[in-house]
């Protein structure tokens, strides 16, 4: 090996799809991608995680949707709808949860009491 030499590098698509393949990674992805305040960071990351699933064809059998709808669904502008949204995630094995926003973040401080009643 000469000074020169440079070992290959792991091409970066075909590695970031492979990974998305596993339904904790691209969950954990789509966490992320959605805490950001850009909505397009979240379509850009579900279209990822659609492609890495088997594609928008693959995608459009499950569902039952068209891929012409899934492709306006997941573009830059998208704006998809709630029962779109679940059908999708549903197709990649992925679902919707919602979780307390951080105190910091939400703006407003949570008292609890006994028998888990939430005071603001």
């Amino acid at each position: 090996m000469g000074k020169d030499y440079v070992p290959p590098a792991v091409p970066g698509r075909p590695f970031e799809l492979q990974m998305l393949r596993d339904p904790e990674t691209a969950a954990a992805y789509l966490n992320i991608a959605a805490s950001d305040a850009d909505p397009a960071a979240f379509l850009q990351a579900l279209r990822k995680v659609t492609e890495a699933m088997g594609g928008i064809s693959t995608i459009a059998e499950r569902t039952g949707l068209n891929r012409q709808q899934l492709y306006r669904m997941l573009s830059k502008y998208g704006n998809p709808e709630f029962k779109s949204l679940q059908k999708l995630l549903g197709a990649t094995g992925l679902g919707i949860n919602v979780v307390a926003a951080e105190q910091k973040r939400a703006k407003y401080k949570v008292r609890r009491k006994s028998g888990n009643r939430v005071q603001g």
